[in-house]
């Protein structure tokens, strides 16, 4: 019986228990428990040990994470108590030792209970953090609203800087614009470059556009116009003589911009608006969705010839385009009627023709454009009032698209009720930054062929389902 009784410990003054981490992993103990054994390392445990140790420990972090740390007695979180103690009991009464709480008594009561309470707010907080990013996960590959940097990554132009904050910030709007002011840019981009020692223009000028388009497209997504007007310059640009003067090769790639610009933009909306007011006659009511400048000038143009005839703008949140053509229109003293889009319902009847333009146009008959056109083009259709599209051709795309949701973009959040009602202060109306909202602009959408009557280019009025025959009447590939 006497070689059971244990050398007494030394005598120290009362305190909080304190905490151990052993090196080897395992779960922190008390060493100040008489008679307590010290818990497994994770070698000894069993599978079922180390699964729940783990899971101690994931939740001791998530507790960490989304509560923060809770000073208690002693000045320790409650959150590293928790797991202490449990492995501390465990332990014990793996040896046939009583806990440190047995022993002592509770240190600080209600304690555990109060841990283990935000332990599970913290993990049930995490899944709903989760469960929230789940659902919209569905729309995370839409093209989001970066916020402005200033931040520059390589040899960027000035000009190139200025230009992707200004298609950031969406001061530049519409397919036509942002294709000439990227054309304008780049001729800066051009004339300031200067071929390296043993390079040629023609292969050197390549890598350095390479740099100032990547830059545009991390502000704001290529579009298509963009697009086909960049490979035809790289075009030019690999088929230039190398056996020019450098200050001769850059003129001349400019000169071949300015004709891309004068042919493809300016001259086919001339002859765009030749064409579509011909549709247009005395008493009819014109109907358009959001602002086109082609449209805009159809408009303008046919009034200018002497047709009588009114139009209704229907608008839409939140860019509210169609306040511009609006104020365009009125102000050539046309009779406009403005209206948003669930009121059109009231007013399709009444209309004699649909006129709207495009972002771009497929080689199914798909038209792209801003959001809300699709909607008017079935409407249109179901009242039988033809919808005619105003699109150039440099507008075309080769690709298929069937939906406008595997590939968009997201408008510029605003505030949609800061106004309404009059009655009630905006500050509390105001829907951005709230932690259970998220707004869902998408800024383009797909009208199907099936609801487009004629797609009027400068080759001609084509139907919708022969839009893929736009690059053998240009009697080349775009």
């Amino acid at each position: 019986m006497a070689s059971n009784i244990s050398t007494p410990a030394p005598h120290r003054p009362p305190g909080p228990p304190t905490l151990a981490v052993q090196a080897n992993g395992a779960a922190p103990t008390d060493p100040s428990s008489s008679g307590s054994a010290p818990a497994k390392p994770q070698k000894q445990m069993t599978k079922a040990e180390r699964r729940e140790l783990q899971e101690r420990q994931r939740a001791a972090k998530a507790a960490k994470v989304a509560a923060g740390p809770q000073p208690v007695a002693g000045g320790k979180p409650a959150h590293l108590t928790v797991p202490a103690q449990s492995s501390s009991k465990r332990g014990a009464r793996g040896a046939g030792a009583e806990s440190p709480q047995q022993s002592r008594g509770p240190a600080t009561p209600g304690l555990s209970a109060a841990s283990s309470k935000g332990v599970k707010d913290a993990k049930a907080a995490a899944e709903d953090v989760v469960g929230r990013e789940r659902g919209l996960r569905i729309f995370s590959h839409f093209a989001l609203q970066k916020p402005v940097s200033h931040v520059v990554k390589g040899d960027v132009h000035p000009s190139i800087v200025r230009l992707g904050l200004m298609f950031a910030e969406f001061k530049i709007c519409g397919a036509n614009a942002r294709c000439i002011a990227t054309l304008s840019v780049f001729k800066q981009v051009i004339q300031d470059y200067t071929t390296p020692p043993n390079n040629t223009l023609s292969r050197h000028l390549m890598t350095h556009l390479s740099v100032q388009i990547s830059h545009l497209v991390s502000a704001r997504p290529m579009s298509v116009t963009m697009g086909n007007a960049i490979r035809q310059l790289k075009l030019e640009i690999s088929g230039s003589n190398i056996d020019l003067p450098e200050q001769d090769a850059k003129d001349e790639l400019c000169g071949q911009i300015d004709n891309y610009i004068r042919d493809r933009i300016i001259m086919a909306d001339q002859v765009i608006q030749e064409t579509a007011t011909k549709k247009i006659h005395d008493g009819d009511v014109v109907l358009t969705y959001a602002r086109s400048s082609v449209v805009q000038k159809v408009l303008l143009e046919a009034w200018a010839e002497g047709t009588q005839f009114s139009v209704i703008v229907v608008d839409s949140r939140p860019m509210l385009e169609g306040k511009r053509m609006l104020s365009a229109l009125a102000a050539a003293s046309i009779p406009c009627t403005y209206l948003l889009l669930p009121a059109l319902g009231s007013v399709i009847s009444d209309v004699s023709i649909v006129l709207v333009g495009a972002h771009s146009i497929h080689s199914n008959g798909a038209v792209f454009s801003r959001a809300g056109t699709a909607l008017v083009a079935m409407m249109a259709k179901q009242h039988s009032v033809p919808v005619v599209v105003c699109c150039e051709t440099y507008k075309f795309s080769e690709g298929v698209r069937l939906d406008s949701f595997t590939k968009n973009e997201l408008a510029p959040v605003s505030d949609a009720f800061s106004t309404f009602p009059s009655n009630r202060p905006a500050s509390s109306l105001v829907t951005q930054n709230q932690p259970n909202l998220e707004i869902l602009n998408p800024l383009y959408d797909l009208t199907p062929p099936s609801c487009i009557t004629a797609v009027v280019t400068e080759v001609g009025v084509i139907p919708p389902d022969s839009i893929s025959s736009i690059p053998l009447a240009l009697g080349r590939l775009i």
